[in-house]
């Protein structure tokens, strides 16, 4: 088997090929990002190069490579203050990689990551599957644009594409990044350090997250579908759960303590705002449990996934 993910120098990206790895350990997995900040695990192939680069799969995606995970891109904070950049990777650079994916042996399994940034404006108070994405931002626009070039390329018999909408991923570790979301992690990552953090948004803003642990697992189970479950838009929300900031900040009290809590501080920032607020919250999944994803117990479980990890 020998498998490239994009984004592999990335949190998700690199989780990812461990997993990957640990189900066949005979796998030959590629890691393709613009940099990698830790060193790769010298069990994976690592190749540092630009995604719309003309000669960037040259290197990356040798001719019989049997599935690819699209994880990289620009994320929203980012997208939307860089136009070109944004559009430069998120779009030229899916349709780079797919282009190179039609010239390979025999179409590839390709595993999109796309995100619920594809809603936007005036919404339903709970989304379905039948939703059409209306995204707001530079960045939702481009995830949508990279699902309709994924179900295209299909229907051509090009590829094998799954494209996965993904929830706010929670608990990140590492830094905060310039995804508008970013705050959803710092708001228990640094208080669980001992650290002040500044949150953006009001206590009553809502979000629709899923654990890191969980869209590994969810991106695993995507590859191992068969073509036959899968909706012919090749696309579907993942499953999560729906809770305000408040809530979320509660249950870390809950399980590290409320001193934890108390280092959360409301410092508004109108720009991430802005693109929050454009963001749906609630969620009907239907098609995705019944193709056996799965979302979250708890969000306390998703605190203590972070701290087992740290």
């Amino acid at each position: 088997m020998r498998i490239l993910i994009t984004g592999g120098g990335g949190f998700l990206g690199s989780r990812l090929a461990q997993a990957l790895l640990a189900r066949d350990p005979a796998a030959k997995i590629t890691l393709l990002d613009v940099a990698f900040p830790n060193p790769p695990d010298g069990r994976f192939t690592a190749i540092t190069g630009d995604l719309a680069s003309p000669d960037v799969f040259a290197r990356a995606l040798p001719a019989d490579t049997d599935a690819v995970f699209h994880l990289a891109a620009v994320v929203s904070g980012g997208a939307e203050a860089d136009f070109d950049l944004g559009y430069h990777v998120n779009l030229d650079g899916t349709r780079a990689l797919l282009e190179a994916c039609r010239k390979l042996a025999k179409p590839p399994k390709v595993v999109y990551a796309s995100s619920v940034a594809a809603f936007g404006g005036k919404l339903p108070d709970v989304l379905d599957d039948t939703t059409t994405p209306t995204p707001q931002t530079s960045y939702g626009t481009q995830k949508v644009i990279g699902e309709y070039l994924v179900a295209d390329w299909t229907r051509k018999g090009m590829i094998d594409g799954r494209s996965l909408r993904l929830p706010t991923i929670v608990v990140r570790p590492g830094k905060p990044n310039l995804a508008a979301s970013s705050f959803a992690s710092s708001i228990i990552r640094e208080p669980l350090a001992g650290v002040a953090v500044d949150c953006p948004v009001p206590d009553t803003t809502g979000v629709w997250i899923l654990s890191p642990r969980r869209v590994v697992d969810a991106f695993v189970h995507a590859y191992d579908l068969p073509a036959s479950a899968w909706p012919t838009s090749r696309v579907v929300n993942l499953p999560g759960i729906t809770l305000t900031v408040r809530e979320m900040i509660d249950a870390m009290a809950t399980v590290a303590g409320a001193e934890k809590a108390k280092l959360v501080r409301f410092v508004p920032d109108a720009r991430i705002q802005g693109i929050v607020k454009t963001w749906p919250v609630r969620f009907r999944t239907d098609k995705a449990l019944e193709m056996g994803f799965k979302a979250d117990e708890s969000f306390e479980d998703a605190v203590r996934q972070h701290g087992n990890a740290g």
